[in-house]
């Protein structure tokens, strides 16, 4: 059973700095997609950035780009996202999850999710 726990999230100012950080266990994750998506009230979930559990590709969303780094510590069963020049429309729950496909770029080959965690940020 997959299991993803994230942490990290809370208020920050704009122009601030959060690093999500999930724990992944269960299984090995070996050619998993591993992803961050986020959820802001009255809209859809959105896939921000995605990566293979083996492999150095990564896919982050023009929304994000330039300003957020997914990254993985495959030692320590992690997925992080790195979050830099926070704006108030980032606000929103972040979840991570996991995908048996390793299509890291498509929100619907996504099958495991966290719990979420709230990521608010004040102006």
């Amino acid at each position: 059973q997959v299991q993803l726990v994230e942490s990290g999230g809370g208020l920050v100012q704009a122009g601030g700095s959060l690093r999500l950080s999930c724990a992944a266990s269960g299984r090995t994750f070996g050619s998993y997609a591993m992803g961050w998506f986020r959820q802001a009230p009255g809209k859809e979930r959105e896939l921000i950035a995605g990566i293979r559990w083996i492999g150095t590709s990564k896919y982050h969303a023009d929304s994000v780009k330039g300003r957020f780094t997914i990254s993985r510590d495959n030692a320590k069963n992690t997925l992080y996202l790195q979050m830099n020049s926070l704006k108030p429309e980032d606000t929103a729950v972040y979840y991570c999850a996991a995908g048996t496909s390793g299509i890291y770029w498509r929100l619907e080959e996504y099958d495991y999710w966290g719990q979420g965690t709230q990521v608010t940020v004040s102006s």
